[in-house]
């Protein structure tokens, strides 16, 4: 499977083939959230959405049980083949964001999932984000947490109050704003259109929500 070989600080090398999404800004804030984190020998993970594995192994390196999902049979694949390279142990399986974990329990949930708004993948960029915070309670052992990234274009009350409302209290630990990725720059005028950037905009904010299941 051809494709590039990235470089990130404090993440090793990724293997990124083309068509598998890899660590951007995002990724990267998600990353440093993930850090401030008890993670160790013993912690369940789950890295929902992982693309190239960067998280996973992130987790991993730190002596986390991790199971990673994709949808895609390529992203799983890169995300098998990141881990052999890294020396890490990591589950990656393909399927439809949580169903393969159902009846599992983590101590952690990470995801950054699909956000940016789009004509034909959720308008209004929740599409996977209200699914997430639908299901990921059921998920959580006592005292875990749940690590969301997405951008303020979707509604950040939105996600927390979702969250509040599945029995998972929720808060923004960091923000970020940063230059428009590739995903959001393909689709600057579409979000022009609707009214949801202004013209001038080159940077969005970036959002670490947590949210936790009661001990």
């Amino acid at each position: 499977m051809p494709g590039l070989i990235g470089t990130y600080d404090k993440g090793g090398r990724v293997m990124l083939p083309r068509g598998v999404y890899g660590p951007q800004e995002d990724t990267l804030l998600l990353r440093d959230a993930l850090e401030q984190e008890t993670v160790g020998p013993g912690t369940a993970v789950l890295d929902v959405g992982t693309g190239s594995g960067f998280l996973a192994l992130a987790a991993a390196r730190r002596g986390a049980r991790v199971t990673a999902v994709d949808r895609t049979r390529r992203a799983v694949l890169t995300t098998r083949v990141n881990a052999v390279l890294a020396g890490l142990s990591v589950e990656a399986v393909r399927g439809d964001l949580l169903a393969p974990a159902v009846g599992r329990r983590f101590h952690l949930i990470l995801s950054n999932p699909p956000y940016v708004p789009a004509p034909d993948a959720g308008r209004d960029g929740r599409l996977i984000i209200d699914r997430l915070c639908d299901g990921a309670a059921d998920l959580l052992r006592p005292g875990g947490a749940l690590l969301l990234v997405h951008s303020a274009l979707c509604g950040v009350p939105a996600t927390l109050d979702m969250l509040e409302r599945a029995g998972l209290p929720a808060g923004v630990t960091y923000r970020r704003s940063v230059p428009f990725g590739p995903v959001l720059a393909s689709r600057r005028q579409w979000l022009l259109d609707r009214g949801l950037i202004a013209p001038g905009d080159d940077k969005e904010e970036l959002v670490i929500i947590r949210a936790e299941r009661a001990a």
